[in-house]
């Protein structure tokens, strides 16, 4: 058994917080700069000419990407044979989290409760989903999930006779609907499968892939591209200004369900499709 103590987990969250808000990822770049050589539009290319400049900006003044810092949501895969000491481990993920919005000067946008509003004043509680995985390593993945995009995104219960076309109809009329609202070009997690909280919590995995990865099931690969290309035939284009680049990926999770159902959700993430990963 392997241990380690908690601080090392508050550090590693604290640090995953601001870096998660500075930087854009690698893979982010690279479809923006894509989508500024592809993009036919003036409008959406000038858009993306922004976008890329907003990144440049913050990853050399070490300042947020957007005013919206998010959600701080956790995806944690926790090795059996890994012990934690020292303290509690859902409050040293808390802490992390406190210490990397107010040391990294990020938007504190959570209140305790949804009716009566008060802001935390520190961006907790964060949301974690904790997994058990073999081996004694802890892999996390942070996300600041901004709230623009998750009020666009949707759940519902299809029924199986629905099959694949009621999905796309349904991924369609979704990102359709969200329109300029998630600040796109957006990506596009879709899950499929489970039961009303999985399918959820699919969509939110799916959006971690790295952006283009084919889904390792080539049915779905094939999916995702069809749903894409679907999505861009929309021409809401970048930051709704009309064009070719209204999405930059869709990535799908599925999950065996029950035979009476057919549960799907999508999950939007904007243009910079924020996360980090750590392994403890």
């Amino acid at each position: 058994m392997r241990e380690v103590h908690v601080s090392l987990l508050t550090a590693a969250v604290a640090e995953m917080c601001r870096e998660a808000n500075y930087y854009l990822g690698a893979d982010i770049i690279s479809a923006l700069q894509k989508g500024l050589e592809e993009e036919i539009s003036p409008a959406g290319k000038a858009v993306f000419r922004e976008l890329l400049e907003n990144a440049r900006i913050a990853g050399e003044e070490k300042i947020p990407i957007c005013q919206d810092t998010g959600f701080a949501v956790l995806f944690v895969e926790m090795g059996q044979e890994l012990h934690f000491v020292g303290g509690d481990f859902n409050e040293a993920i808390h802490e992390g989290v406190r210490q990397g919005y107010l040391d990294g000067f990020l938007r504190k946008s959570i209140v305790k409760d949804p009716l009566r509003r008060e802001n935390t004043g520190d961006n907790t509680p964060a949301v974690i989903h904790l997994e058990i995985v073999p081996g004694d390593k802890l892999k996390l993945i942070f996300v600041p999930k901004g709230g623009g995009s998750e009020n666009m995104s949707a759940v519902k219960m299809l029924t199986p006779s629905l099959g694949k076309e009621g999905l796309v109809d349904f991924v369609e009329e979704t990102v359709a609907g969200a329109g300029a609202s998630a600040c796109p070009p957006m990506v596009v997690g879709v899950g499929l499968g489970g039961t009303l909280e999985k399918v959820t919590y699919l969509a939110k995995k799916a959006l971690l892939r790295p952006l283009g990865q084919p889904h390792h099931d080539p049915f779905y690969a094939g999916l995702e591209m069809e749903l894409l290309e679907k999505i861009n035939r929309t021409g809401i284009g970048p930051q709704g200004f009309g064009g070719r680049f209204t999405a930059l990926a869709v990535h799908i999770e599925a999950f065996p369900c029950h035979i009476a159902s057919m549960p799907a959700a999508v999950n939007i993430n904007c243009h910079a499709s924020r996360h980090v990963e750590r392994i403890i």
